[in-house]
């Protein structure tokens, strides 16, 4: 039987997930000698045999992978065979070409969680077991490939018992570079916010009991620290809040399980699968009326955020706890988050009352994913632990790097090479000196991983965003603005694997526009490299320009009177009521002067300013706070709308909503319930985009529409518009990556790619 070689090369999450111990056993049933070895572009397989056992052999690569693995690319070359007797493991080696292949941090496997509940077994009730399947990955590492010695790991020496796991092929241990055990791997330490260590025992059962008493505890994690406290206890909860200086935004809850989980909220069977799911993220649900959660948890809010336990430590905690907890994160409100233990006792010393804390550092920081049930699918809103640093692959490719440095709210930067784009974490809003110094750290770390130096530089067109300070001060040449919406839609447009012409509907509450003005009601056709604005929002001044969003009373006040002529009838409404007369006066002068009144087009605006006048809520303690308010109000059973208005006469065509804001009030004054008014406005907002749409596609054809921006977190509003359009086009949802500013970069990216690679040609 002739024998051949084949050089087999794999790319995507094959590093850290079991994929070598996999392959080998794999090789052997096949009956085929050569090697397997990690490199800097992925794996990389020297197989020798005959050519029916390469084939079933390359098939079997194809198609049934570990679990955790991401295959997106196998090539497959013939090289001259060799004699050798057996297939082998050997050490990972450096190439030219650099990728990471490193995985994100995954959840706990039940293999491992069977261990550390079990007595009888060396690491029962070891806060840092882990395997092949689970563990920590990209929290730990410092460069590629991923070895132990490019760990944070690296510190601790295996115990023989442990070196026979790493080293067996057999083991679901072989090669987990994290590997350790009580005897050889990372330990616990309890310290009180003076840094005195305390020796109460078991650690974690002492937290359990602190938490039970009421007590606040900072927790290190796989990225970083998390703040907990009692989630049913009102006390501990306001204290967390006090302390945090965090009015209103909602907490995350962390349950023992689903069981738990059914008992707090009203669990979809998508949203289950989502829980548990690998990336394990915090899920937004609908909370139970009557659950045991403390109000304060999520004021005014009928939903919760849940995550389970996705670390050893989270689960032995949660089940000596035996009840919620807040799990938020380790930081001062606009701070990022805190991940090494000298920097925490001083940042957190005056929140937290114990601080549990171990040897094993934390390479980056990163925080808590977000996802949520949009159409029946997972749409992740804010993208960090269980997603980093998975690629997204662009069809056209990058001919040259580009570092795009995202927004200024929810920043995520991302790095375009090759064929491939790498979202960084979550950061923040850049809006303070350490929120920006960590952006900056984690754009050198990615860049280290990728061995990469960017030639082009994307930015967004506000000229005080942090973000495009940064980016215009950097040494590269070649910068690149990229409109605010043209980069949502982009992004949409990569992850579903487009190039365009699109239809693309971008709605979110600000982005800087080519005129200077603020966009965000946007309907545009665009390629990667070009957009034309077909459309838009009627325009509503914002007094006050920041301050408006703030205080959404005054966009309220502003939508009246352009609606009424001035006319309005504001004695009669509520939300008026509160505001000192001299602040209304002051406020209605602005408007007719059109003095620091900024016009917006901003979807966003909308829902912020009918929100808070059907509502009554004059003020708005976080982001998006009313907009929530008002999208969950909505009545799912009302199927009427409000009327409109599309003015075609001049480019881009403007919606005039005015209609519907003297509609919401006639309807408002004669008593009709503000979940009916919701799901009209909802409803005239839908129509309104579909409207736009099918004109666009008059114009232009029936392109593909892709919907994007931060409003299309909003599943009232993608479904409904979704549904809409789902006979006449194909519609694009985000899903594994945000619709709001947390998916910017990538946009950016892919516009600023194609626009170099047009100047190249």
């Amino acid at each position: 039987m002739r024998r051949l070689g084949r050089r087999i090369e794999l790319r995507g999450v094959v590093q850290g997930v079991g994929c070598r111990p996999w392959i080998y056993r794999l090789a052997s049933e096949e009956g085929l000698a050569g090697r397997v070895r990690n490199d800097s572009t992925g794996i990389t397989i020297e197989a020798f045999g005959s050519e029916d056992a390469i084939d079933v052999f390359i098939r079997r690569l194809e198609t049934s992978m570990p679990p955790a693995a991401d295959l997106r690319e196998l090539r497959s070359y013939p090289i001259s065979p060799e004699c050798v007797d057996s297939f082998s493991i050997v050490q990972s080696r450096e190439t030219t070409e650099r990728r990471v292949s490193i995985p994100p941090d995954l959840a706990t496997c039940s293999s491992c969680l069977s261990e550390i509940f079990d007595p009888e077994d060396r690491r029962y009730r070891y806060p840092f077991t882990n395997c092949t399947d689970c563990g920590p990955r990209f929290t730990i590492v410092r460069d590629v490939p991923y070895d132990r010695p490019a760990t944070t790991m690296a510190a601790f020496r295996m115990c023989s018992a442990c070196q026979r796991e790493y080293e067996r092929v057999e083991d679901r241990r072989f090669h987990a570079q994290p590997n350790a055990c009580p005897v050889c791997g990372p330990q616990l330490v309890l310290m009180t916010p003076g840094g005195n260590v305390l020796d109460r025992g078991d650690p974690i059962m002492a937290v359990a009991l602190a938490l039970r008493a009421g007590d606040v505890v900072a927790l290190r994690g796989l990225g970083g620290f998390h703040l907990v406290c009692d989630a049913t206890a009102r006390e501990a909860v306001q204290r967390l809040r006090v302390r945090k200086r965090r009015d209103e935004k909602p907490f995350a809850v962390m349950v023992k399980d689903l069981v738990d989980a059914r008992e707090v909220a009203v669990l979809t069977r998508e949203e289950q699968r989502l829980l548990e799911s690998v990336e394990h993220p915090i899920v937004l649900t609908r909370r139970r009326e009557g659950c045991a959660l403390a109000p304060d948890v999520a004021p005014d809010n009928p939903l919760v955020g849940l995550l389970l336990p996705y670390t050893p430590l989270h689960h032995l905690l949660m089940h000596d706890v035996a009840r919620p907890v807040v799990m938020t994160s380790g930081n001062m409100s606009e701070e990022p988050l805190a991940y090494r233990n000298g920097e925490t006792l001083e940042r957190l010393g005056g929140i937290a009352d114990l601080f549990l804390m171990h040897d094993r550092e934390v390479e980056t920081r990163c925080d808590d994913s977000v996802a949520r049930i949009i159409a029946g699918r997972p749409v992740v809103l804010r993208r960090a632990r269980g997603y980093v640093p998975r690629a997204i692959a662009v069809p056209a490719g990058f001919h040259a790097p580009v570092l795009a440095c995202g927004g200024l709210l929810k920043n995520t930067f991302c790095i375009g090479t090759g064929d491939a784009a790498y979202l960084g974490p979550h950061i923040g809003d850049l809006d303070n000196l350490e929120t920006y110094r960590s952006f900056e750290e984690s754009i050198a770390r990615m860049e280290r991983f990728l061995r990469v130096t960017p030639k082009v530089i994307a930015y967004d067109l506000h000229p005080e965003y942090l973000s495009t300070t940064y980016a215009l001060a950097r040494p590269e040449p070649v910068k690149i603005g990229v409109q605010h919406h043209h980069a949502h839609i982009a992004s949409a447009m990569a992850e579903h694997g487009l190039i365009g012409p699109v239809i693309g509907v971008a709605y979110d509450g600000t982005g800087y526009g080519t005129d200077g003005t603020s966009w965000g009601g946007e309907v545009m056709v665009a390629r990667d490299d070009t957009f034309e604005r077909v459309a838009t929002l009627r325009a509503i001044p914002l007094a006050g320009a920041d301050a408006a969003i703030r205080h959404p009373w005054r966009i309220a006040l502003a939508l009246l009177e352009d609606a009424f002529d001035g006319r309005a009838p504001l004695d009669d409404l509520q939300v008026f009521s509160a505001i000192p007369p001299r602040d209304l006066l002051v406020v209605r002068q602005m408007l007719a002067a059109h003095v620091r009144s900024p016009l917006a087009h901003g979807a966003g605006r909308y829902f912020d300013g009918i929100g808070s006048l059907v509502l009554a809520r004059p003020e708005s303690r976080y982001e998006g706070q009313v907009a929530l308010a008002w999208n969950v109000v909505a009545d799912p059973t009302e199927e009427r709308r409000y009327g409109y208005e599309i003015d075609r006469r001049q480019s881009p065509w403007t919606v005039d909503l005015r209609p519907m804001v003297r509609e919401v009030v006639h309807h408002l004054l004669a008593g009709v319930g503000s979940a009916i008014i919701s799901a009209r406005f909802h409803n005239t907002l839908v129509a309104a985009s579909a409207h736009l749409v099918r004109a666009a596609a008059e114009v232009h054809s029936a392109l593909p529409v892709v919907l994007t921006g931060g409003c299309f977190q909003n599943p009232r509003l993608a479904e409904g518009l979704a549904d809409e359009l789902a006979s006449e086009f194909t519609v694009h949802l985000h899903s594994r990556v945000p619709p709001g500013d947390g998916g910017l970069a990538l946009g950016q990216a892919v516009v600023a790619g194609a626009i170099a690679r047009r100047a190249m040609a």
